[in-house]
């Protein structure tokens, strides 16, 4: 190779790597992340929710602390530890049995809690389902247990090398003796509260208590309590309504999996750059392939009076521009992409955990209508919450005000500009796919059926609007049919079809919502009827 064509090759490398590292720069800039706090949060919530994470932890606080307690020992006045009446004062060799006993004896206990929880988790999965396993492995008590009796195994190796003969200057780590032994206490009173722990664990109300508890946590993430309209402020209208007629450019996922998670102010920066509104179909839990159009991308015309802002100013300008390799880079990085599912922010993977759940139950294996009717339970206190309180709003807008605008620059520009639009899921949708999909399983199961009838009638002191109405009447024939069509005795679907006419006259009345529903079946009503007529005959 000449000494020419080396220079030319150098030359492009220098250039293709100052332009990878300035494209770098460009996409961790500060305005791709600023949504680094939820990023920050998505990883601590991974690190918490591996199973390694707190025990590893707990290893390096009992490396930490050893040395830490032996150097405290070289400069403690040993006469005074004499005086502490629990303290260990013995010789070097009664330390080394004690430090080689708790340490075996800890490292052995580990190894059977460790046995405990894989019992464990075999167990729940054939019971509860394998995506449930993540409910066992990322409870905190049960990592922090085993991180204890290991952490105490590390310190315990570490003070037992640091004990020597009195002939030399240090003897004893007294101190640290006596902590190692105070720490094997615990470790025994953590291996009862272990035990208790896991025998409630497995319970399924415990489960199914967890989950909604989830479940609640994440819908009170993205619902209000109370109805907000701010976003419905100031707006420009024309944007909502005449954004799809625009040139419009297929958004793809970089790779295949389960969207986790929206990054919206790093999405609304995107956007804000390229001049157009980000529009994403898919909502979350959804499995998309990289071949799959998920969204779009909208740029907005040349004309648009959003454009307009360059004359009066300039750095508020928006220059729309056509996506390019950058934007596919940065737009990569606005989204959470996972080859499985995993706990996040999703709602409906929280309310599907107590679905599976209630499905297995009612599985010829396991038949245990009782657990599906507490899920149905369960799912009920959820959903009314979403009922009640007010969904977010699909659309995102952005600001462009700035420090240096005057009262005239500010009159011209709107307040709020359309940025990104998502896919809500509505409350329908959320009932068809945990109690419709109960429903689908449990159409020969009277039991479960009424509980489901029930559910709606639930669900109707907590109804805002019609369309709510009829979504729980349209359920309630659907439970009708079901049972009509599964249930193998007449008796048991004329039962059932009776309490959903009732139930579904009940949600029809007016100011049903002050009043309490009783359901009295046809027997009943005809033994009410005959108890009153023999009273009346006795009285005469």
């Amino acid at each position: 190779m000449t000494k020419h064509a080396e220079d030319n090759l150098f030359k492009r490398l220098s250039t293709s790597s100052l332009k990878r590292l300035r494209q770098f720069f460009q996409l961790w800039s500060l305005k791709t992340l600023t949504n680094l706090p939820d990023r920050l949060t998505n990883l601590w919530q991974q690190l918490i929710g591996s199973y390694w994470f707190i025990p590893t932890a707990c290893v390096l606080v009992g490396i930490l602390l050893a040395p830490i307690l032996v150097t405290i020992d070289e400069h403690f006045d040993r006469d005074m530890v004499r005086e502490i009446t629990f303290a260990f004062t013995g010789d070097d060799d009664a330390a080394r049995a004690i430090m080689t006993t708790i340490a075996g004896a800890v490292l052995g206990v580990a190894g059977t809690t460790f046995s405990i929880t894989i019992a464990v988790l075999s167990m729940a999965s054939s019971q509860f389902g394998p995506r449930l396993l993540r409910n066992f492995l990322t409870d905190t008590p049960n990592q922090f247990v085993l991180g204890a009796f290991i952490g105490t195994f590390s310190y315990s190796l570490l003070v037992l090398k640091a004990i020597h003969k009195y002939d030399v200057g240090f003897g004893v780590p007294q101190l640290s003796v006596t902590f190692a032994i105070i720490m094997a206490i615990i470790c025994a009173l953590l291996l009862v509260y272990f035990v208790q722990h896991m025998v409630h664990a497995i319970q399924a109300s415990h489960v199914i208590e967890g989950a909604s508890n989830e479940a609640i946590k994440n819908i009170h993430y993205w619902y209000s309590d109370r109805c907000d309209i701010e976003h419905q402020r100031n707006i420009e209208h024309h944007d909502i309504e005449q954004f799809h007629h625009w040139s419009a450019t297929p958004i793809y996922p970089p790779y295949s999996g389960y969207l986790q998670q929206i990054y919206f102010e790093s999405l609304i920066t995107l956007s804000q750059d390229y001049g157009g509104v980000v529009e994403i179909k898919s909502s979350l839990g959804h499995f998309v392939t990289d071949k799959n159009v998920i969204g779009y991308f909208y740029q907005r015309p040349a004309d648009h009076p959003t454009n307009l802002q360059k004359t009066k100013t300039p750095h508020l300008a928006l220059v729309p521009r056509s996506p390019d390799g950058l934007f596919w880079q940065r737009f990569a990085g606005c989204i959470r992409l996972e080859q499985r599912l995993t706990q996040s922010n999703d709602i409906a993977y929280s309310l599907g955990q107590m679905t599976e759940i209630a499905v297995r139950a009612l599985s010829p294996g396991i038949n245990d209508p009782k657990t599906a009717v507490n899920c149905v339970q369960s799912l009920t206190s959820c959903l009314s919450i979403m009922m009640r309180c007010q969904p977010p709003t699909p659309y995102h807008f952005y600001k462009p005000l700035d420090e240096t605008d005057t009262p005239d620059t500010i009159s011209h520009q709107p307040s709020a500009i359309l940025a990104v639009v998502t896919r809500i899921p509505k409350i329908s949708d959320f009932i068809d796919s945990s109690l419709g999909e109960i429903r689908r399983y449990a159409a020969a199961d009277l039991m479960v059926l009424k509980a489901l009838c029930q559910a709606m009638i639930d669900l109707n002191y907590a109804r805002v609007n019609e369309a709510q109405q009829q979504t729980l009447i349209h359920e309630i024939k659907l439970i009708e049919r079901a049972g009509a069509d599964n249930l193998n005795y007449h008796q048991l679907a004329d039962d059932l079809t009776a309490m959903c006419q009732q139930a579904e006259k009940f949600i029809m009345s007016e100011n049903a919502q002050h009043h309490y529903f009783h359901y009295v079946s046809d027997f009943d009503a005809h033994i009410r009827q005959a108890l009153q007529a023999q009273s009346k005959q006795v009285r005469a």
